[in-house]
C-alpha cells in the first residue's frame, strides 16, 4: 500500500552538499514518522534524521546534527534530506523508513546511493 521511492543520490567531493528526497505515496493521515537511514557496506543500517509528519518535529543523530537537515513537503507528500560538509563515512545507501503506529506498520525505499569522495 505504501510506497516509497528516494532519489537525489550521487557522488560529491567531501565538504560538499546534497539533497535527498523521498516520494510517499498510500498514506492519508498523520500518524506517522519519517526517517532517513543509511548503510555502508558490510555495515548494519543506521539512523541518520527523522521526522514527526504531524507538526514536523524534527530529530537528528549525532554525526548528522548541525550538518544535514530534514524537512517535509506536505502537499507533494515529499521528505527531503539536505546534506551539507559531507564527509567520505556520510558514504552508503540512503533509506527512506515511514512507521505509521496507528497501522502499526513500517515501510522503506530501495534506496538511493550517496558517494562521499575524498
Amino acid at each position: 500500500q505504501v510506497q516509497l521511492v528516494e532519489s537525489g543520490g550521487g557522488l560529491v567531493q567531501a565538504g560538499g552538499s546534497l539533497r535527498i528526497s523521498c516520494a510517499r505515496s498510500g498514506h492519508t493521515d498523520s500518524t506517522y514518522v519519517m526517517a532517513w537511514f543509511r548503510q555502508a557496506p558490510g555495515k548494519e543500517r543506521e539512523f541518520v534524521a527523522g521526522l514527526t509528519w504531524i507538526d514536523a518535529y524534527t530529530y537528528y543523530s549525532d554525526s548528522a546534527r548541525g550538518r544535514f537537515t530534514i524537512s517535509r513537503d506536505n502537499a507533494k507528500n515529499t521528505l527531503y534530506l539536505q546534506m551539507n560538509n559531507l564527509k567520505p563515512e556520510d558514504t552508503g545507501v540512503y533509506y527512506c523508513n515511514l512507521y505509521s503506529w496507528k497501522r502499526g506498520r513500517n515501510y522503506w525505499g530501495e534506496g538511493t546511493q550517496v558517494t562521499v569522495s575524498s
